[in-house]
């Protein structure tokens, strides 16, 4: 009978009982041309719709602005500016808008109002109806009301935040019907890998969507930039329709080889009461509220980088439209190569070296909170040094990446069952940074000096610090015993 100890106890009895035994009884299926690896590939590309249609407005907005009204507000960086030549700009008819900042603000962070709401939500009914049309739905509303973005930047500022909300909601259920799925098709042992291969698409959406945009917005007009990303998002859903499956039993194409590792690695770790959801159980978990404090912490800074990295090129090191859109997004597609790595490490670890899951978990933690908190102070002492500074900015969210293979995939190891519930209530905590990290950011720097930015910088470090303690203190890497109501005693 397969045993689901207590926290302190469970962990260490981790590796025999979880995974060693399992894949001993189970005949590895080949990664190459596999239905669960053609997921991660798909479902990669449906998380770089959704980040690139999160940051395109960030952009586009830029464009969207009265021109004379920009001037008005502008101001001098803090260290010399970086020009480039100037290049003639083509004629564009695009309206523009007169906006104050004040609006400008309630339009770009309207997106995470509409995303907190349907975080628990999307959990659940991925659970009850199946995560392959939720999460495909989701999607799809987020395409169509990008595509609707410039008729209602047209009709005003309030049809615009509106059409911003509901795209937030659309995205809201992604992240937990995408858990949810992978509960039902990821082996424990390739968890990390499987997961980071599919996250990976959130950081290439932003890598690619921030230069992009900057071009499209350049070369045609910024109205482009959400019917080029909404026409990427199209794509995806046919695809998405026609080639995924809620689970291995009821894909048509897999091979019996694959399904029967799949589905036997992962017997002794789904729940078989369907429908029931322990509630109280997983609001009292520890290790659940572990993650929750952990991708709270890390969220801000995250949010904080995402949203006003972009301002402190600008307004600190003075680099241009044209170069702060590649240099933003550096920081990104380092965070993206970091995360797969890091994905391969740590199933290798866990697999060959026989490292138990909640050592590799809070190792990989440590590594992409701590890290990451380290170089945003350091960034915030190198004056106007500009290639230490793109360099330190870099390294911290490049590290960052590391937590894919820590907190971030930890809801499958502890309630495979339950996930995408899980991954909707540390969700829901994790998008409140994104609402109120920002704006308390910008209430700090209103002179714009490197000593405000400093302390940005040390607050977001400071709440880094705080969640990978308390996530290497009370986080757990083993199924708990309430996610598992059924005990196997006939041989399983």
């Amino acid at each position: 009978m397969e045993r689901y100890g207590s926290d302190t106890e469970g962990d260490e009895q981790e590796t025999p009982l979880l995974h060693r035994g399992h894949d001993d009884k189970v005949q590895r299926a080949p990664v190459c041309c596999s239905s669960r690896y053609g997921l991660a590939l798909l479902s990669s590309y449906g998380f770089f719709v959704v980040y690139s249609l999160r940051v395109n407005l960030s952009v586009a907005m830029v464009e969207m602005l009265n021109s004379t009204h920009q001037a008005n507000t502008n101001h001098s960086s803090v260290c010399p500016a970086h020009t480039g030549p100037v290049q003639p700009k083509p004629n564009h008819m695009a309206n523009v808008y007169d906006w104050d900042s004040e609006t400008q603000g309630w339009i770009l962070g309207s997106f995470f109002y509409g995303y907190i709401l349907t975080q628990i939500p999307g959990g659940y009914l991925a659970g009850r109806f199946g995560p392959k049309w939720l999460l495909g739905l989701g999607i799809l509303g987020t395409v169509i009301f990008t595509l609707l973005t410039p008729v209602a930047a047209n009709l005003g500022a309030s049809y615009l935040i509106a059409v911003r909300v509901l795209e937030g909601i659309g995205e809201g259920v992604t992240f937990p019907a995408m858990y949810t799925m992978w509960a039902a098709w990821a082996p424990p042992l390739e968890r990390s890998r499987l997961l980071t291969i599919s996250y990976i698409g959130a950081q290439l959406g932003t890598v690619i969507a921030l230069p992009l945009s900057g071009v499209i917005c350049f070369y045609l007009e910024w109205t482009y930039v959400f019917y080029v990303f909404g026409g990427v998002g199209l794509v995806w859903f046919v695809l998405w329709v026609f080639l995924v499956f809620d689970s291995p039993n009821t894909h048509p194409r897999i091979s019996e080889r694959e399904r029967l590792y799949i589905t036997n690695s992962l017997k002794n770790e789904l729940s078989t009461s369907a429908g029931y959801i322990p509630w109280r159980s997983i609001v009292t978990s520890g290790p659940l509220w572990a993650i929750v404090v952990a991708h709270f912490s890390y969220n801000w800074t995250f949010y904080t980088l995402l949203t006003l990295l972009p301002t402190y090129m600008n307004d600190i090191l003075g680099f241009s439209i044209q170069q702060n859109g590649l240099l933003s997004a550096l920081p990104y597609l380092g965070c993206a190569v970091v995360a797969v790595l890091c994905g391969q490490l740590a199933d290798y670890l866990r697999e060959t070296c026989l490292y138990r899951t909640v050592i590799v978990r809070k190792a990989f933690s440590i590594i992409g909170m701590i890290g990451p908190a380290v170089f945003l102070v350091a960034a915030g002492y190198i004056g106007c040094d500009y290639t230490l500074a793109v360099i330190f900015l870099t390294i911290s969210s490049s590290l960052g990446g590391a937590s894919a293979s820590g907190f971030n995939i930890n809801h499958l190891d502890i309630a495979p069952s339950y996930a995408g519930i899980l991954l909707g209530i540390t969700n829901t905590f994790a998008t409140i940074p994104g609402m109120v990290g920002p704006v308390i950011a910008r209430a700090l720097t209103k002179e714009n000096t490197i000593e405000e930015w400093q302390t940005v910088f040390y607050i977001a470090a400071a709440i880094n610090l705080f969640g990978a303690t308390v996530y290497t203190i009370f986080g757990r890497g083993m199924v708990q015993p309430w996610a598992v109501r059924t005990s196997y005693s006939h041989g399983d």
